[in-house]
């Protein structure tokens, strides 16, 4: 009926069979008119409302000058509205001309045709202008629209032609001429079209961003990434290299949206939550209801998935879309194979039908890449914008997260869920579509299979199904394996950073081996679970190994034996086992995917953010404090003044009352916290520069001189924690951003502790005392210096937590209660510090000098800013100064050459040499050396042998197909059906046992390979000189143990293999389709060639993209670190807003990085699918050619073989640039443990067993330099130290005093001269003998977490009565018997559960227990109040009466009890007597004296 009223129309038959039954097919010319015309039409006009939408909408006309392009596309669509009206005319021409023939009309179609084309161009027209004034640069839907006209033009373009050619002549010259016209200006439109038209104002947008100025065609295909694959292939890419992001991608952009979606839906789980708690409160009773309260503020945990769906919805939808038509197209593969199989096994059909399928199979394999490819940018877009906003969120919530819920965790793991938690919601995101999609695709496989071979399908099905348990059961027992490995990581990288923090007392102790020992042994358990689960990984590789062979064999074994009629044909039998192979991917996916969302969902830290709550008490305290007064808050360790502190910031959870504050606040931590910037913009904190206000701050912080030594001047970078500065340096930038803030309210956290008593008195005086810059604010200081009290106008004495007196110093001293007791302990002390002469403003010399040097950088201790008194300069730090600054005596600054260069060394550390180039073969060879020659052989020949075995399986199997043909219309014999399935089965499982041992091999191998490697790397930076530790970031070295180590552990492994199997897939591709067809060699070399190209050009920059991404990594969470460690400061200065945006400019150059990463995979993908597509494409079109001379069964095999190559050579790629990216790790452990190490810790002479028994000290002109290229920093000393001697040594600071400590336990060794202890020159014996012999308390107290026992005898040398002893001498002994687990008691990381003194205390301990004959002091008390220090050097006192004790004084009063006094000034003995002596002669120690307030009087008086 239909097609009668299309006849009726056109004037001519419709359809007709035998158009097609002959060699020149042809399409009728009736469909030409009709359906190929309207195909096209009705897409435009489905998709024209779209674009007309704009031009109502916009009332504002964009006025901008047209572009050439613009006006071109509008000329051609003109033109070809002119056509259409000319063919109208020509029909009207014939129809009602003057010599028309009445008899015979022109068909309908003459007429509508013209017509609907010329509605169709002024549609066109209309839509180009609609464009224009939306501002887009092109549009898909047009180019698509002009695409279809062409590709359907192309029949009536070839019909037209051929009956010209064959007639001789053209019958119809106006209509011949008219349509080749018109198709010629539809090529001219379509090419127009994939032109992007860019406006003039967005050229900028579009360098700095190039996918903005993208058109269809090269959004499809990526082609907008070319110019910075070519710019990473020509230089390696770095940061400054990366474009823009666009806005939707952006961290604020989406952060805001997520915010949006996530306060609703918060809300909604509370009421859903609470509704559920008071539900359960209802069944219980009253005293229950108790308990439940508390839970009250826990939240529910259903929100995230919600809020993440709501905020990225479009996207989710449109991935959906492109993977469901990718699924689809996925199953045409299998079907135009069967079709081409049939036509090759049928001679007498046409050859246009094979090079039909032929392209069919290439346009279907192309829209199959163009889809996948979308799908996956689309996915990989999603779990990077999901990844951002979670980060976001996380560290939105981090900011006003309370205190307790923060000491939950420590920074470094809070760090580490934000990274390991939102990485994980960005891989499971990745692939959230194919929770559906395996489903569905499991199923279509089915039907078609059934369709093929009935019932036994389900043979190989239940196969298949019978797998998954055994899979379940694999993947749940390496889940645990993993978490315990996990855990061992764990543990291993905690000791490893405290060894590295520690590690100059590891060496001043000797401590070494027996760490080394500690780490050795938690690396041992990981290796044996690493091994258990790279066992189980094998078996599961085997069974997903043999999975196809074993499903294969099941159907194929049970169709052939059901009955004789079914005979295995090749298009059965390829067509059965393309869909196998489609098969497998979801099959395995499935499992996997499942486990990881369940692991998402179980484990998700950032839920768990959300749902904090507190329970701290505080005990009563009242206090009211006036405006513009100076109130001091004193009281013994631990008696709660900090507490104070954050209560008054709102930081402590109040159960009852309330806190007032008045006015702004600023705050100094006791903890000075300095940020990773400029010493300007510490200071600055985010306020606007005023040069007036921060020169006067500058001055009155005492860091004036400080800032003329630093070689950028105030623009010097500080490093992480303030690791280039003194403890007192960070205090006064820490007072200096408060007193430059200008806030009312200042809590000051006893910030005088850390700095020397001259540079205490000249903060009090210029900045906190009554005559200081903040004389009219409000002032709260906490203290430990008593010489400040007289001045305060009110002083709190807390203890215990309660606020014990309140008055002025007047009337507390009156009163006689706890505090006139305190003060008159320390009377004398505090006469003498108040009787100091020197009231003056301080000298340059007496203020401590800034490490300039490129790489100065402290003793690992010095993040415990805690003690570092003025005098303290970090000897090596000060060395490094490159030309160090002497200080001469009269006070003149002489500068070495270097500090006139302010941009030398404005930079602190040097960056993190970043690989570039290519890796080289060396590394390779290393690693492979490390698992051995014979494994890495053996494995290499097992998985050859495998590809082997595979190719025969699918060879016996195009064999066994051919029986068909052989056995037509006869009986299958039953031995050769029992031959064929035996055979085919045997080949199956031998593939999948030589992968299995080949897998095993290659585990042992590969651990072997980790083993080595992780202890030459520990075993070498544990003998690195000290120096390597000052210039070398210690997250540096971490890193070199966590992720390197790592990724030798895991990645490598499963790259090499994965990288070896796909290598050997694609040469047995190659094999097969050239022994199918030997015309394949001649395109072999051109594609390979193009293949290689492609390949090495990606590689270049992903490789370099991949390394970027990790470089701008860290900053993030080195960000978020410093947040959270700055938490108190950050909130008391209300700077979260300015912190928030930090964190999204860190996080979005991250960005940058990862998405032209994704892209530049798809990239890659297109690209090498397109290789795969002309493969397949090559394969069908030589089989057509050919089909006289090859059987149907090897056109099958090879085709088959080419549909699986395009992901072969995909995973290739991706695999060997995995493994180039993978194999740096190698490269960067190397070059840690090439490293030049000190000397031997034992060497052939050993000191006597009893040495050294006298304690004598001598030093010889001894010279001593930090480095080769550096001054000296001792010049020649020469003295005799006695037997028994207390010797204490002043100087100024630089003067060389720890460097003469250093130079005893030879951290440094001598440039010249010697040192002799009881007649032993100390060079001559190993290290561990001589620094086991000295005992030294050093600065910093360093504690390791494990036990108490521990920290105090790390090789169990001592019995439990001998420590017990040296606890109670060092007054340690109520506190630790008053301990649960006693000695057992854990120390935190870093000693945190003890507090200063304790710590200080316990090094004490130490030194008791050691008690050697030489003893060396460097004196560091001033973080632990005074009565703490009497204890010290009271026991010192006692207990080393028979030593020889050298002592580094900060405090002179500590040393004026000394037999004799060593002054040291720029490396040389200036003054060496007794102190009696040096008073009198009026020299150098008489000056230091005198401005520590002491003279010879009143040393007399001591």
């Amino acid at each position: 009926m239909c097609a009668a009223a299309l006849e009726e129309y056109c004037g001519s038959i419709f359809w007709n069979v035998s158009y097609l039954k002959r060699p020149d097919p042809d399409l009728p010319l009736c469909v030409e008119q009709t359906v190929l015309v309207w195909i096209p039409l009705c897409f435009l006009w489905l998709c024209a409302p779209w674009h007309l939408l704009a031009l109502c909408q916009s009332a504002n006309v964009n006025t901008k000058q047209l572009s050439k392009l613009y006006i071109c596309k509008q000329l051609v669509a003109s033109l070809l509205f002119l056509t259409a009206i000319a063919h109208l005319g020509v029909t009207l021409g014939e129809d009602f001309g003057p010599n028309s023939d009445q008899s015979s009309k022109n068909a309908a179609a003459y007429y509508a045709n013209p017509v609907l084309f010329a509605v169709t161009w002024i549609l066109v027209l209309l839509c180009h202008e609609g464009l224009r004034r939306e501002g887009a640069i092109d549009s898909a839907s047009i180019f698509l629209f002009w695409l279809l006209l062409v590709v359907c033009d192309i029949f009536p373009f070839q019909t037209l032609l051929r009956e010209a050619l064959r007639l001789g002549e053209v019958r119809d010259v106006p209509r011949f001429s008219l349509f080749y016209i018109s198709f010629g200006l539809k090529l001219i439109s379509l090419v127009l079209s994939t032109v992007a038209d860019i406006p003039p104002e967005a050229k900028d947008l579009i360098k700095k961003n190039p996918e903005a100025g993208a058109a269809f065609l090269s959004r499809i295909t990526f082609n907008w990434l070319n110019s910075m694959v070519l710019k990473g292939y020509k230089q390696p890419l770095v940061q400054e290299d990366m474009w823009d992001l666009n806005e939707s991608d952006s961290t604020a952009f989406i952060n805001e949206r997520f915010q949006h979606f996530m306060k609703p839906e918060l809300d909604a789980a509370r009421v859903r939550f609470q509704n559920k708690m008071k539900r359960k409160l209802g069944k219980k009773e009253d005293e229950k209801k108790k308990k439940d309260n508390k839970e009250e503020e826990n939240y529910p945990n259903s929100w995230l998935i919600t809020t993440i769906y709501k905020t990225f919805k479009r996207i989710l939808i449109e991935s959906f879309c492109f993977k469901l038509l990718e699924d689809v197209l996925t199953f045409v593969s299998p079907q135009l194979l069967k079709l081409m199989i049939s036509f090759t096994q049928d001679k007498s059909r046409y050859a246009w039908e094979g090079y039909l399928y032929a392209v069919l199979l290439m346009v279907v394999a192309l829209l199959q890449s163009l889809t996948l490819q979308q799908y996956f940018q689309r996915c990989h877009v999603l779990g990077m914008k999901v990844r951002t906003a979670l980060m976001a969120a996380v560290y939105k919530k981090a900011l006003v997260v309370s205190n307790d819920t923060r000491k939950e965790s420590t920074v470094g793991e809070m760090v580490n869920l934000m990274s390991a938690d939102a990485q994980r919601f960005n891989d499971v995101t990745n692939f959230i579509h194919l929770l559906w999609s395996c489903p569905l695709q499991i199923i279509i496989s089915i039907v078609f299979l059934w369709l093929e071979l009935g019932p036994s399908v389900l043979a190989g099905l239940g196969v298949m199904v019978l797998i998954i348990p055994t899979n379940a059961v694999l993947a749940t027992k390496a889940r645990k394996l993993q978490i315990e490995n996990m855990n061992f990581k764990d543990k291993r990288m905690k000791i490893m950073n405290e060894i590295l923090n520690g590690i100059k007392i590891l060496k001043l102790y000797a401590w070494e081996p027996s760490f080394q020992k500690q780490v050795e042994d938690i690396r041992g358990e990981e290796l044996k679970v690493m091994k258990k689960s790279a066992y189980l990984h094998s078996f599961s590789i085997l069974t997903s190994c043999c999975i196809p062979a074993l499903v294969s064999l099941a159907t194929f074994a049970i169709f052939v034996s059901v009955s004789n009629d079914n005979v295995l044909t090749a298009e059965r039998a390829f067509t059965s086992i393309s869909l196998f192979n489609i098969l497998r991917a979801p099959l395995a996916m499935l499992p996997m995917l499942i486990a990881s969302i369940v692991q998402v969902s179980e484990q998700s830290y950032i839920t768990h953010m959300y749902q904090a709550c507190d329970n701290i008490k505080l005990n009563l305290v009242n206090l009211d404090i006036e405006p513009g007064r100076l109130v001091a808050v004193v009281g013994a360790v631990g008696s709660g003044k900090s507490s104070l502190m954050s209560a008054l910031l709102g930081e402590m959870h109040s159960t009852k009352g309330f806190i007032n504050i008045g006015g702004s606040l600023a705050f100094v931590p006791q903890q000075a916290w300095i940020q990773n910037a400029t010493l300007k913009d510490n200071i600055l904190f985010g306020s606007p520069h005023e040069e007036e206000n921060f020169k006067k701050v500058i001055e009155a912080c005492a860091l004036a001189p400080d800032l003329e030594l630093l070689p950028g001047g105030d623009l010097t970078e500080i490093g992480e924690k303030g690791i280039n500065l003194s403890g007192g340096q960070k205090q006064r930038v820490s007072l200096a951003r408060a007193v430059y803030s200008q806030a009312d309210i200042y809590l000051l956290d006893d910030p005088l502790s850390a700095v020397d008593s001259h540079v205490g008195k000249h903060l009090f005086e210029n900045v906190i005392g009554p005559n200081g810059l903040l004389k009219d604010k409000t002032r709260i200081l906490v203290t430990h210096g008593i010489s400040f009290l007289p001045y305060v106008d009110e002083i709190v004495v807390l203890e215990n937590g309660v606020i014990s007196e309140v008055g002025s110093y007047e009337n507390l001293r009156a009163s006689g209660g706890t505090f006139s007791k305190f003060l008159d302990t320390y009377a004398t002390e505090q006469r003498n510090q108040r009787n100091s002469e020197t009231e003056s403003d301080i000298d340059a010399e007496d203020i401590e000098l800034f490490p300039g040097g490129d790489n100065a950088q402290p003793d690992g201790a010095s993040e415990d800013t805690v003690s570092l008194t003025l005098e303290q300069e970090n000897s090596i730090r000060r060395s490094q100064r490159n030309g160090s600054v002497r200080l001469r005596r009269n006070n003149s600054l002489t500068k070495s050459a270097n500090a006139d260069e302010p941009q030398k060394g404005q930079k602190l550390i040097e960056k993190e040499t970043m690989e570039i180039g290519q890796v080289k073969l060396a590394v390779f060879l290393q690693y492979l050396r490390a698992m051995g020659w014979g494994y890495s052989a053996m494995v290499f020949l097992i998985y050859f042998i495998q590809t082997a075995a595979f190719t025969g399986q699918n060879l016996w199997l195009s064999d066994w197909t051919s029986d068909s043909v052989e056995y037509y219309n006869m009986t299958y014999p039953s031995w050769k059906r029992d031959t064929r399935v035996g055979v085919f089965g045997a080949l199956g499982v031998a593939q999948g046992l030589f992968v299995f041992f080949g897998t095993l091999l290659l585990a042992n191998a590969s651990i072997d390979a980790s083993r080595i490697l992780h202890s030459r790397l520990l075993n070498n930076i544990l003998r690195v000189p000290m120096v390597f530790f000052d210039t070398t970031p210690i997250g540096r070295v971490i890193n070199r143990f966590a992720k390197d180590i790592f990724t030798i552990d895991e990645a490598i492994p499963a790259s090499l293999r994965s990288c070896l199997l796909c290598l050997m897939s694609v040469l047995g591709t190659v094999f097969v389709i050239c022994m199918a067809t030997p015309f394949f060699a001649i395109v072999i070399i051109p594609l390979a060639l193009i293949y290689f190209f492609v390949q090495r050009f990606y590689i270049a920059a992903s490789r370099q993209l991949r390394r970027l991404d990790s470089v701008s990594r860290s900053p993030i969470y080195s960000h978020f670190g410093e947040t959270v460690s700055g938490l108190s400061v950050i909130r008391a200065y209300k700077h979260q807003e300015r912190f928030l945006k930090h964190n999204e400019v860190t996080i979005d150059e991250n960005l940058k990085s990862i998405y032209l990463r994704i892209v530049s995979d798809r990239w890659l993908a297109i690209r090498l699918e397109f290789v795969g597509n002309l493969v397949v494409f090559f394969a069908a079109l030589f089989a057509v050619i050919s089909r006289d001379s090859i059987d149907s069964n090897v056109v099958g095999l090879s085709v088959s073989y080419a549909l699986n190559v395009t992901q072969t050579l995909n995973w290739l790629v991706m695999t060997t640039s995995a493994l180039e990216t993978n194999i740096v790790a190698v490269e960067r452990v190397n070059e840690y443990t090439q490293l030049k190490n000190e000397a031997d810790w034992v060497t052939d002479t050993r000191p006597p067993q009893m040495w050294p028994e006298a304690g004598r000290v001598h030093f010889e002109n001894y010279k001593v330099r930090y480095r080769p290229e550096l001054d000296l920093v001792l010049h020649g000393i020469t003295c005799d130290i006695n037997s028994t001697e207390k010797i204490g040594i002043v100087g100024r600071t630089g003067a060389g005093k720890s460097s003469l400590t250093n130079c005893l336990f030879r951290i440094i060794e001598a440039a010249e001269g010697r040192i002799l202890i009881d007649d032993v020159d100390i060079a001559t014996i190993g290290l561990h003998d001589l620094r086991h012999r000295l005992t030294i308390i050093p600065q910093d107290p360093v504690l390791f977490s494990g036990s108490l026992r521990m920290n105090l005898d790390p090789f169990d040398k001592f019995s439990d009565e001998e420590i017990w002893r040296v606890l109670e001498l060092s007054h340690l002994k109520s506190y630790v018997s008053g301990l649960q687990e006693g000695l057992q008691h854990k120390v935190a990381e870093g000693g945190e559960n003890l507090s200063v003194g304790q710590r200080q205390l316990l090094c004490l301990a130490r030194a008791l227990l050691r008690k050697s004959r030489i003893l060396i002091l460097d004196e560091a008390t001033a973080a632990v109040d005074l009565e703490t220090d009497n204890l010290i050097q009271n026991t010192i006192r006692k207990e080393f009466s028979d030593c020889t004790v050298l002592t580094i004084a900060h405090r002179l009063h500590s040393i004026m009890d000394s037999s004799r006094v060593m002054v040291l000034d720029a490396g040389k003995v200036v003054e060496f007597d007794s102190p009696s002596n040096l008073l009198e002669k009026e020299g150098h120690f008489y000056a230091m004296a005198r401005d520590a307030g002491i003279t010879l009087e009143s040393n007399t008086n001591l």
